[in-house]
């Protein structure tokens, strides 16, 4: 896969804690904060479907009254 560079600007206390996390892990900064950009991404979309879901089942009666097959013949 193509890389892209990115440079970005953190204060000493976030490099250092970046550093200090990455080698606990056994991997490069970049590596440490690509897994974490990944990681914050799938929480997002997973946070999303889960939220559509409750939408879904808080409003189910009233899509299958708007959009249910009984309606289908007065369209």
């Amino acid at each position: 896969m193509a890389k892209t560079q990115l440079n970005v600007r953190v204060d000493e206390g976030t490099a250092r804690a970046a550093r200090e996390r990455a080698l606990a892990r056994g991997m490069s900064v970049n590596r440490y904060i690509e897994e974490l950009v990944k990681q914050d991404a799938g929480q997002v979309g997973q946070t999303f479907v889960e939220a559509a879901a409750d939408f879904m089942k808080q409003y189910e009666n009233v899509f299958a009254e708007e959009f249910g097959p009984e309606r289908e013949g007065r369209r």
